[in-house]
């Protein structure tokens, strides 16, 4: 009959339950202690028997839902059918929380999984910008080593090629003295040139700046 029905729903139920229980802790616990990928889908295997359990749950709604509109013989029937519905709502507040544990569970190790996806992701990036950033700082380095040394050649090669000058200015010089000193006549000569030469620029610049002034004066007239 109804209730032999319904007992029989209640055993399966129960021992359904415990098997659930187990597999959503075990499920949990493998997930946050391996990160090693099982044989057979575990959170498929959880969902699964969730709905075996929902569709029992359901039978035995029904059976009781049938139970109830019947005539209770007395208050030995009544009792056992208030029982029946009492012990359906414990199972279906067993069957959510375990059910609501384990998607709790589920969703804080992908969070802590994702976080710490993250770290990695992070260290690792870190250690690629700091390898980069010290290979630019040595290239960096060795280019204005290089630059400084180029530098330095060039400031040599400067002065080199100065004094060479200088000593080029000195025999000239030298030579020089040495021709006037010889040849007197010649000294002389040379004098007189560089004042006729400075005479000459005086005159012309004498010359100019009248020019430039009957210019001016004319201009504003």
């Amino acid at each position: 009959d109804l209730r032999k029905q319904a007992r029989h729903l209640e055993n399966e139920i129960d021992a359904k339950l415990v098997a659930f229980s187990k597999l959503g802790i075990n499920t949990g616990t493998r997930h946050a202690t391996t990160e090693e990928v099982p044989l057979l889908d575990e959170e498929q295997v959880f969902e699964n028997m969730a709905s075996e359990i929902e569709t029992l749950l359901a039978k035995l709604f029904s059976i009781n839902e049938r139970m109830s509109e019947l005539q209770p013989n007395g208050a030995a029937m009544l009792h056992t059918m208030q029982r029946h519905k009492e012990i359906l709502k414990d199972y279906k507040l067993e069957f959510n929380k375990i059910r609501n544990n384990f998607t709790a569970r589920k969703d804080r190790e992908d969070l802590l999984g994702s976080v710490r996806k993250e770290i990695d992701n992070y260290k690792s990036a870190t250690g690629l910008n700091r390898r980069e950033m010290y290979l630019k700082e040595n290239q960096h380095i060795h280019n204005s080593d290089r630059l400084i040394n180029d530098q330095i050649s060039i400031a040599m090669e400067t002065r080199d090629h100065l004094m060479t000058q200088r000593q080029a200015f000195k025999r000239i010089r030298t030579r020089f003295n040495d021709i006037s000193n010889r040849f007197p006549a010649v000294n002389s000569l040379l004098q007189r040139i560089n004042l006729r030469k400075r005479r000459d620029s005086v005159i012309l610049g004498l010359v100019i700046g009248v020019c430039t002034f009957l210019m001016l004066l004319y201009a504003f007239h």
